[in-house]
């Protein structure tokens, strides 16, 4: 986490250096920008981690202290043997082969370009397959994009942002799973899982500089 910390800084440095942010960096030479729309143009995709990623942004009305976020997958062929979708109740039928992919946790930026928060979602938002909490907590360490056709700078900030904040992103699956379930419950009749009243299924806010800082003192008290 430390060694992740750095590397954030390294990248955050690179970037203001340029007068750059992991957002401007991203729609570089994107075109003209329009919400919802994937950036990259066709996401990011590491061909040998399976990892992928996007940004976009919503209207403002919806998330007025955001600018934007940045939605993380793997693909099943970058995930541990033996992991599988949960079956789901659903008029179409779900993806398969490698199409088949689970989301890890989404990363909110605010106008500045400073990351400030770290949310999951429901399965309808992203069209992702859904795989329980604790087999999606061991795809976290198999999240790498350093061969995507994306900027650098931000490949390596989002792959060093999974690894600094594994321990919140750990608990947020876990509160996504026991959201999903109360939901289900209190909704029996209804597909919690397409329900467009459920959304975010658990978030956190989030700094940078202030998690670095409590990760290096942690490490100073056990020298």
């Amino acid at each position: 986490m430390s060694e992740a910390g750095a590397e954030i800084l390294d990248c955050m440095r690179a970037l203001e250096a340029a007068g750059d942010t992991v957002v401007s960096e991203i729609l570089r030479e994107q075109g003209s920008f329009r919400e919802w729309d994937h950036y990259p143009e066709g996401d990011a995709y590491d061909r040998d981690s399976h990892a992928q990623y996007y940004y976009h942004a919503h209207a403002k009305e919806e998330r007025p202290d955001e600018q934007g976020h940045f939605h993380t997958f793997l693909r099943p062929q970058g995930m541990p043997s033996g992991v599988s979708p949960v079956v789901l109740e659903r008029d179409d039928p779900p993806p398969g082969g490698n199409d088949a992919l689970s989301h890890l946790i989404a990363i909110s930026i605010d106008p500045k370009g400073h990351t400030i928060g770290l949310f999951t979602t429901n399965r309808w938002v992203t069209g992702e397959s859904w795989y329980v909490a604790e087999d999606v907590i061991p795809m976290l360490d198999r999240f790498r994009v350093d061969r995507a056709e994306a900027p650098h700078h931000v490949n390596r900030w989002i792959t060093a942002t999974l690894r600094l904040f594994r321990p919140q992103i750990v608990d947020l699956l876990r509160q996504r799973d026991t959201t999903v379930a109360s939901w289900r419950r209190e909704h029996p009749r209804d597909n919690v899982f397409e329900d467009r009243r459920l959304e975010i299924t658990s978030q956190i806010s989030i700094s940078v500089p202030d998690h670095i800082q409590r990760i290096n003192a942690a490490l100073k008290a056990t020298r």
